[in-house]
């Protein structure tokens, strides 16, 4: 079953633990399809008044608030190791490659690299526990973790939900399009994610074998 169809069959109460919980444990760390989840439900909601999409966007912001506060705080006791281990539970989220991409893009661009990695989807995994592992000051991730959930979380409810209202009709089928749709916006964050990783791991190893290719000078005798 496709998830919309899936989420019809479960009362209200339900898809918003459900929805949080998805999401909160996908900012903690664990790939999960929580945007693919979230704008089915959105969708969903705009199509029966059971599901309040102002409730729904509540629960997807807290969501996302608290799971990333959580895999900061793993993150940052957790260290190198953490990330090692992940690597091996998750080789093809958590490889060297898209490691080394993300923690460039911390280190260059600081709490901005948490509140954008909220758009990204593979970023959304490592922003929480990465942000620890490089000891970002708290109240930097902090603000950038509240902010980057309100507007993603809070915003795909809404532009999705206005949407199904608008053109309810012409979206009746929507849970193959609107599936089609997430999944493509996933998996082309994902190529473009692990394109830029790719190109700089190669760089950092041409830089490499240009260094360990310099003479090294020898001190002349005395």
């Amino acid at each position: 079953m496709h998830v919309q169809e899936w989420l019809e069959t479960v009362p209200a109460v339900s898809i918003y633990a459900l929805v949080g919980v998805i999401i909160g444990l996908e900012s903690l760390g664990i790939p999960l399809p929580g945007e693919i989840v979230l704008v089915s439900a959105a969708l969903l909601s705009s199509q029966h008044g059971e599901l309040n999409p102002v409730v729904l966007g509540i629960c997807a912001t807290a969501g996302a608030i608290i799971g990333d506060s959580i895999g900061y705080a793993i993150g940052r006791k957790g260290g190198r190791p953490l990330l090692a281990w992940l690597e091996g539970k998750f080789p093809k989220h958590f490889g060297a490659a898209n490691i080394a991409t993300a923690e460039r893009s911390f280190q260059k661009w600081g709490m901005w690299a948490v509140f954008f990695g909220r758009f990204v989807a593979l970023l959304r995994i490592f922003a929480g526990p990465l942000a620890g592992v490089l000891r970002m000051p708290y109240w930097k991730f902090l603000i950038a973790n509240v902010l980057g959930g309100i507007v993603w979380a809070g915003g795909t409810t809404a532009v999705i939900y206005y949407i199904g209202v608008v053109a309810e009709d012409w979206l009746k089928r929507f849970s193959y399009f609107g599936l089609a749709i997430a999944v493509l916006i996933g998996v082309g964050s994902m190529l473009f994610v692990k394109r830029r990783a790719k190109k700089s791991a190669e760089r950092a190893e041409a830089e490499g074998g240009l260094q360990a290719a310099e003479p090294v000078p020898v001190p002349a005798a005395d």
